[in-house]
């Protein structure tokens, strides 16, 4: 048993440590949106492929202790959620990325204001993940349904971010490409609080056993969709 115990505190240590990377990387990634710094920018790029191979790491500790230990009941759970939570945090990483590459893009782009709703989402989303992974260190259930509801206020801003947009659009064609990115950076940041409500979620899991359904509620609809397809527009390869 104590051999087991061992190997549970080192995981832990592990998968604290991606978390804490990830969280960095989040906060470089949208300093380089609001800078415009092409340098944090390519720093958050580089230290995803550091993200993906610790995401491995972990998955293969994950693994070692279930076949040499056969852990039951709280420390089985433990490992079971650490692997979905090792992959939460790798998608966030990816996110992350995301948001560097349009900022890489957004340097070329005519300088637009970055508005305030999708700074307070940045703020708010990180605050939800540093929540999560707090929840996670302390195994507190109460703290982790905070999250849940975090990630109602995040969708909110959302929607109401989309509509802001889509009058930005229409008063300034010109720099349609510069706002599209915006609106693909909001998305990110949507999604990635979303990975981390769902990391909440396999927080409540390992503390209480019982599985949580994540209910993914509408975002406006119509507008939402209007403004993807833009999005997706936007997201590739800028013309010169």
């Amino acid at each position: 048993m104590r051999h087991l115990q061992r190997e549970i505190d080192r995981l832990k240590r592990k998968v604290l440590a991606l978390g804490a990377l990830v969280e960095e990387n989040l906060r470089l990634a949208f300093q380089a949106i609001e800078q415009r710094d092409s340098a944090k920018a390519r720093r958050v790029i580089a230290t995803d492929e550091l993200i993906d191979q610790s995401e491995v790491d972990v998955e293969e500790e994950c693994l070692k202790i279930l076949a040499l230990y056969q852990p039951v009941a709280g420390d089985l759970r433990f490992v079971a959620a650490v692997i979905k939570i090792n992959s939460e945090l790798e998608r966030i990483g990816d996110l992350s990325a995301n948001i560097a590459e349009r900022a890489l893009q957004l340097v070329d782009e005519h300088p637009v204001a970055v508005p305030l709703r999708v700074a307070v989402m940045a703020d708010r989303t990180r605050a939800i993940l540093e929540r999560a992974l707090d929840a996670l260190v302390r195994q507190d259930a109460v703290m982790a349904r905070e999250v849940l509801v975090a990630d109602d206020e995040v969708d909110e801003l959302y929607a109401e971010l989309i509509d802001e947009l889509k009058g930005v659009i229409r008063g300034d064609l010109e720099h349609l490409d510069a706002i599209v990115l915006l609106f693909s950076v909001a998305r990110y940041l949507e999604r990635l609080a979303d990975h981390a409500t769902n990391i909440a979620e396999d927080v409540l899991y390992m503390v209480e056993g019982e599985i949580q359904r994540h209910n993914q509620a509408a975002v406006a609809p119509g507008t939402a969709e209007e403004l993807l397809e833009l999005g997706d527009l936007g997201c590739g390869d800028q013309p010169d």
